[in-house]
């Protein structure tokens, strides 16, 4: 299996966060791959090139991603066939933006989001989480959750052990 990480919109393809569970996903037995959205403000064209490498990875897949790289994961979700997906502070219901919210994709799903994020409300994870029946995870944290990547990184391993087996 296959787990394809979707970076936010300020941060890169190997952030800190992506580095710590890359390193799981992998301990896990599964290949890993981070897209470069770096210069990609636009989703949509986020979009199109995460299209590209579901439909490009002939092995099952699951999606990862966080802020804007979890509405990225969640639209794809939507168009192709991942095995999972799962969000950290996905950028869902956004003001000015709620039409472009994602689908309800047909995968399990595992949502983060921290109480005290102060970019995404976490109401909107919790909106987004209960009409596609995810396990939606609240931490004591903000939007970049990396006080709480240990806790994260738990939930990551039991969501892809639970895919796996």
């Amino acid at each position: 299996m296959r787990v394809c990480f979707s970076h936010g919109k300020e941060s890169g393809p190997w952030g800190t966060k992506i580095k710590i569970l890359a390193a799981i996903a992998e301990e896990a037995g599964c290949q890993v791959d981070s897209l470069d959205y770096q210069g990609l403000d636009d989703p949509h064209a986020r979009v199109e090139l995460l299209q590209q490498w579901c439909t490009s990875n002939l092995e099952p897949y699951v999606l990862v991603g966080s802020s804007m790289g979890g509405h990225v994961a969640a639209a794809v979700a939507t168009m192709t066939q991942p095995v999972g997906l799962f969000l950290m502070a996905p950028a869902f219901y956004m003001p000015g933006y709620e039409q472009d919210t994602p689908g309800i994709p047909e995968c399990p799903v595992v949502i983060v989001h921290g109480w005290h994020d102060e970019v995404i409300p976490w109401q909107n994870s919790a909106r987004f989480g209960a009409a596609a029946n995810a396990r939606v995870v609240f931490m004591n944290s903000d939007h970049r959750l990396i006080d709480v990547l240990s806790e994260i990184g738990q939930e990551l391993e039991f969501f892809l052990n639970k895919l796996i087996n």
